[in-house]
Parts: C-alpha cells; sequence; structure tokens
C-alpha cells in the first residue's frame, strides 16, 4: 500500500508540469497576440524611419537629380558639413535662446503663476482662466498662427488698430521676440495643469504651520510650496524643453525670417531637405539634433537623481 502510494503521485507529477507548461506557452502566445499590433505600429512609425535617416544621414540622397535616382554613400560628410556650417551654427543659437525665453522661462514660470494664482478660485472663475489657457493649447496649430498673423498684420492688423500705429510691421521689426510669445501663449496651459496636480498635492498642513509661524505668501511658497514639487518642476521643465526645441509651429508664423532671424533648428532642417532638396543632409542634421535631445534628457534625469540623493 505504501509503494502504490509513493508510485501514484510520481507517475501523475510529470502530466501536472506538462499541463502548467502548455497553459503557460498559451497565456504567452495569447499575449503576443494582444501586443503584436503595438510592436508592428512601433516598428513602422518609429524604428523603421529612425534606422532609414541613420542610412540617409549617410548617402547624397537628394529630392531631384540623379542623385535621387541613385545616392551614394558618402560616410560621415554630411556630419562634417552640417557641423562646420555656419547656419547650422545660426539656428542652433537662434534656437536655444527661443527655447530658454519661451519654455524654460515663459511657460515654466506663467504656468506656474496661473497655478498659484487661481488654486483657491473655485466654480465660475476657475473654470473661466482656466477655459482660457486650455483653448490656446487645443485650437489647431494653423488656426493660432492665422489668429497671431491677422493679430500682428501691419495692414489692418488687431494689434494696430488697438494701438493706433498703422503700418508698424511687428514680425519684422522684433520678429524672435512675437515667436516666443506665440510659444508662451500656446504652451502655458501643459504646464498650469501640472503644476495645479502639483499644488493640491502639498500637505495643507504644513502650509497652516507656516501661517501660525507668521510666514507671509512668499515665505510659505518658498520654505514650504518649492520643496514639495521640485520633482514636477523638473519633469515639466524637461518635457517643456524638448518639446519646444522640436517645435515647428514658429514656421507658420514666420516661416523662419525674416532672413534667418527666427531659424529655429526644425525650420533649418526643412528648409534644408524639402525646398533645398538636400534630404541626406537634413537627415544628418535630424539625427544630430537627436542627440542633442538625448544629451539634454539626460542632464535632466541626472539633476533628479542628484535631487532624490540629496
Amino acid at each position: 500500500m505504501t509503494q502504490l502510494s509513493t508510485t501514484a503521485p510520481g507517475k501523475r507529477q510529470p502530466r501536472r508540469g506538462r499541463r502548467a507548461e502548455d497553459v503557460a506557452g498559451l497565456g504567452k502566445a495569447r499575449a503576443s497576440l494582444f501586443v503584436a499590433p503595438s510592436l508592428i505600429l512601433i516598428g513602422m512609425f518609429l524604428i523603421f524611419p529612425a534606422i532609414w535617416t541613420v542610412y540617409l544621414g549617410m548617402t547624397d540622397y537628394r529630392l531631384t537629380g540623379t542623385q535621387a535616382v541613385s545616392p551614394q554613400f558618402v560616410g560621415f560628410d554630411n556630419y562634417t558639413h552640417a557641423l562646420g556650417d555656419s547656419s547650422f551654427w545660426h539656428s542652433l543659437r537662434i534656437t536655444v535662446i527661443f527655447v530658454f525665453l519661451s519654455g524654460v522661462v515663459g511657460q515654466s514660470l506663467l504656468g506656474f503663476a496661473l497655478a498659484w494664482s487661481i488654486r483657491n478660485l473655485k466654480g465660475l472663475w476657475k473654470a473661466i482662466v482656466e477655459g482660457l489657457a486650455l483653448a490656446a493649447w487645443v485650437i489647431p496649430s494653423s488656426v493660432v498662427a492665422f489668429l497671431w498673423i491677422a493679430l500682428l498684420d501691419r495692414r489692418g492688423g488687431t494689434l494696430n488698430t488697438l494701438l493706433h500705429t498703422d503700418g508698424k510691421a511687428w514680425l519684422i521689426d522684433n520678429p524672435l521676440m512675437w515667436i516666443v510669445i506665440f510659444n508662451i501663449w500656446v504652451g502655458t496651459a501643459f504646464s498650469m495643469q501640472l503644476f495645479s496636480s502639483a499644488l493640491s498635492a502639498v500637505p495643507p498642513s504644513q502650509l497652516e504651520s507656516a501661517k501660525m509661524a507668521g510666514a507671509n505668501g512668499w515665505q510659505q511658497l518658498r520654505d514650504v510650496v518649492l520643496p514639495n514639487i521640485k520633482g514636477h518642476i523638473l519633469t515639466n521643465t524637461l518635457l517643456i524643453t524638448l518639446w519646444t526645441f522640436n517645435t515647428f509651429t514658429p514656421y507658420l508664423l514666420t516661416a523662419g525670417g525674416p532672413g534667418s532671424s527666427t531659424e529655429i533648428l526644425s525650420v533649418y532642417i526643412y528648409k534644408t531637405a524639402i525646398p533645398g532638396g538636400q534630404l541626406g543632409l537634413g537627415a544628418a542634421i535630424s539625427l544630430i539634433m537627436l542627440l542633442i535631445n538625448l544629451v539634454v534628457a539626460l542632464f535632466y534625469l541626472r539633476v533628479a537623481k542628484g535631487k532624490k540623493g540629496s
């Protein structure tokens, strides 16, 4: 009887093991089927274009001429050409100024100021402020650009009409300033929403303690609020920096002009690759732009790790 009780389970054990392995294998197969469409889309719209861009950046591919039919492999010539071109460095300098003023400073500060101002508002007033900020963000870029052109037009523009300065060419006299203001107006809503969420998570008990200790509004902000939301500040700054660095919407307002005074890097790539026809060179500059984005992201992540460590 003892032998029967010990051998019988031993014979059933492999069947149970195989059954469990079959079930696990079936589950993996089903999971793969669910994930497959997403992987296919990622491959089509992310991985393949990235590989194709790297390949194009090492050729003299053009939109017209013999290079369009049979492009030649040129290695890193496009990269050395771009890095040795004064136009590239001029565009990069304009981009850095544009990102710093409109993204890091403008959108972040204005977004926080709006979030701080409306934190105690209730009902209709809060809905109006949030609605106005979000409207600028969700309206299509082409429509927004048309509205701003109508505002700043030298002949019958809204701003000239309001200020009684008929004929003032705002986009020609101060083009960089206006694309900075334009981008702040468009993108501030994201920072406002992110900081509103962050401020709602600040412990009320800490603010009450600061008030009881006699802290004024600035001291509460400095000693209580900012330490609690420093992670959100870094996250917002990282996202805004990358989005602003890669934005193309100022082209709709000034087309990079007058001259090249507002030719940020994305516009410079477009002019090189499409109107200029130098697709290989444009792809190489795109990859350089991607590497700059990567360096910026790694810098912010390193700063974030340092903040957590401290």
